[in-house]
């Protein structure tokens, strides 16, 4: 598992125009081949009367499946520009589908490389990109004499506060990442002078916005 990557929101979708054409960009999350080619088919079901629905899809954590398709338009002019802005922007686990609706000016390939290229940049900045940091949930348990403590020193911290459990001992749940567990401890056991019982827990991924 990857200690951070960045990828799209969730579902999204843009358009432009360009001498006329239609340029819709559809995006989405697609962690497996078969949820990306899921998506490209219901888009072009969706939009059956285009004249193309273009597409590209980057999966994996080495981006071991990367696949673009054309859809009719001149070889290399739509499907590798789409990947292209996906490889730019560092995104991994992403399908875009670009569906042009042809307004009668032809655009020559470079003008059809920027175009399909300013769409998918376009849509995915209209979508939503984050980044997903991999965090460890840690488990402490105290006395309820330290919460008051804890509690506030905890949400100074740069660690995230997950949940507070409320039970014959106080339960905190903070996420803290992978590389920053042992620090964490440390931080704990001289905040709690040594009388909090910490344990790990599951891992999983948190999602943080970013701007473009």
């Amino acid at each position: 598992m990857l200690p951070r990557y960045k990828t799209v929101k969730g579902y999204g979708e843009h358009e432009i125009n360009i001498q006329r054409s239609r340029f819709i960009a559809y995006v989405e999350r697609a962690e497996t081949e078969e949820q990306a080619q899921e998506f490209i088919q219901s888009i072009k079901k969706k939009n059956w009367d285009a004249t193309h629905n273009c597409s590209a899809y980057l999966i994996g954590e080495q981006d071991h499946i990367q696949k673009a398709n054309d859809d009719g338009e001149p070889s290399g002019t739509a499907g590798v520009p789409i990947l292209e802005v996906l490889k730019k922007k560092n995104l991994k686990d992403t399908v875009v589908v670009v569906t042009r609706y042809f307004g009668g000016i032809k655009l020559g390939a470079g003008g059809l490389i920027r175009a399909y290229g300013k769409a998918t940049s376009e849509g995915l900045n209209a979508t939503g990109i984050v980044e997903r940091k991999l965090m460890r949930v840690m488990h402490t348990t105290i006395d309820y004499t330290l919460l008051g403590k804890v509690e506030n020193e905890l949400r100074s911290s740069v660690y995230t506060l997950k949940n507070i459990h409320y039970l014959e001992k106080v339960e905190i749940e903070t996420f803290v990442e992978e590389g920053e567990k042992e620090n964490f401890s440390a931080w704990m056991v001289e905040l709690t002078n040594g009388q909090g019982e910490l344990v790990e827990g599951e891992l999983i991924y948190l999602e943080e916005a970013l701007n473009g």
